[in-house]
């Protein structure tokens, strides 16, 4: 059947459900350049106002799939990957990955960069110096089968439609759709080739999804397609309404996950590390505690064999930013409120992160929380720590703080960290 660009985009505009012929068509010829970035700006947009059904998500993702190469790995151990929708202090990849290996599994984690006020995995990690994102696929199944994990960056083969996709939506006020948003994670996630796919979806102020209503029906998107792909795939719901664990940025991120590694760290980051842990290795069939070998010590030797293996240096010290500014509490009391957004935001400017995806970012730059909600703080008692190498940005950076974290005379109540666990 011929199709047009043209055909496409009124049919989704008049809200009618794209056949598997129309959806393989337009991805393929929007991946060769026959399809333009005007038209599948107009598709992008109806899509975002009229959505699509389980089965047309499914087929869009299949169709982004096909669009580029997939990995076959033989490693000799189960494959299980994770996947979070991004947060503030979201560094768990950084230790999750070497404990599940250390129990046995192999974790093929590709990762990205930040962009905005959530961190990416990737610029946390070349904090670390001499190490390297981009790998081969070769280099990615010697890496698994000589250490159990690899972090690095997709290779380009790897859902090209994707790519150029994402890029668009980027740019034409359309991210913000779940079938789109599922689409993108679940088409590269299922190129790396993994048996099983453990999911984070974030919920709260720091999150993309600020809803639990929205975060659910993403969480729900993501495990059906995976499921409808013959990948095992489970999703956790967390909350990521105060930032995670005490370090937001990169080098400082990396830090703390090496404590976390070496059996300390936020007792946060541990909790979400172990749960996240015991779903994937439950998914591989693997029966280990995994917060018993976080305690041994097995998972910070696999991290150290992991740096090493991409050329990085466990043992050299991190960068740090060679300014400082502490925020002090006002008064006693407990901390009540840390919003996640506005400290993303603020380690986002100190030069954390980047605006535009060719940016540079500051591997020393982020923000320590030395106090959480419920922590008891009195009078002079330092609440937040801004480190940069651009001093200019911390009275920008502090007027956004400003209101984002309040003292009151009692602790708040207690939230929980996994608010659900969602099945295929």
């Amino acid at each position: 059947m011929t199709h047009t660009a043209v055909d496409v985009i009124r049919a989704k505009r008049d809200r009618h459900e794209l056949d598997d012929d129309q959806i393989d068509w337009v991805v393929d010829a929007y991946t060769r350049g026959v399809v333009a970035d005007e038209q599948m700006s107009a598709l992008a947009m109806a899509v975002f106002l009229n959505g699509m059904t389980a089965r047309e998500t499914a087929r869009w993702t299949q169709a982004m799939i096909k669009s580029g190469t997939t990995l076959r790995l033989d490693v000799g151990r189960p494959t299980v990957d994770k996947h979070s929708t991004g947060g503030v202090g979201d560094k768990i990849t950084l230790p999750l990955a070497p404990l599940v290996a250390a129990c046995g599994a192999a974790v093929p984690q590709l990762s990205g960069r930040g962009l905005g006020h959530t961190g990416g995995t990737l610029d946390k990690l070349e904090s670390v110096p001499g190490w390297r994102a981009a790998l081969s696929e070769a280099e990615i199944e010697a890496q698994l089968r000589s250490v159990g994990a690899v972090v690095c960056a997709a290779t380009s083969g790897l859902a090209p439609a994707d790519k150029k996709l994402y890029a668009l939506r980027d740019v034409t006020g359309t991210v913000e759709s779940i079938p789109l948003i599922a689409a993108s994670i679940m088409s590269k996630k299922i190129a790396e080739g993994a048996d099983a796919l453990v999911l984070d979806v974030k919920v709260g102020s720091g999150a993309f999804m600020k809803t639990e209503a929205d975060a659910r029906a993403l969480a729900a998107a993501l495990v059906g397609i995976g499921v409808d792909h013959g990948v095992r795939t489970t999703a956790l719901l967390t909350d990521m309404s105060v930032p995670l664990g005490r370090a937001v940025g990169n080098a400082v991120e990396v830090a703390e996950s090496v404590e976390v590694l070496r059996g300390g760290g936020p007792a946060d980051v541990v909790e979400l590390t172990v749960a996240l842990a015991r779903e994937m290795l439950a998914s591989a069939g693997i029966d280990r505690d995994p917060a018993a070998v976080l305690a041994s010590g097995e998972a910070y030797e696999v991290w150290a064999r992991m740096i090493r293996a991409q050329g990085g240096d466990p043992d050299a010290p991190l960068p740090v930013g060679t300014h400082t500014h502490v925020v002090e509490a006002s008064e006693d009391g407990y901390l009540t409120t840390l919003d996640a957004y506005a400290v993303g935001v603020g380690a986002w400017r100190l030069g954390a992160g980047r605006a535009r995806k060719e940016d540079p970012v500051q591997f020393g730059a982020g923000i320590l929380c030395h106090a959480k909600p419920g922590d008891r703080v009195v009078k002079g008692q330092p609440v937040l720590e801004l480190r940069t190498d651009t001093p200019d940005a911390i009275p920008v950076v502090l007027a956004g703080l400003a209101d984002a974290w309040s003292v009151g005379a009692g602790p708040p109540a207690a939230r929980p960290l996994v608010l659900d666990t969602i099945r295929g």
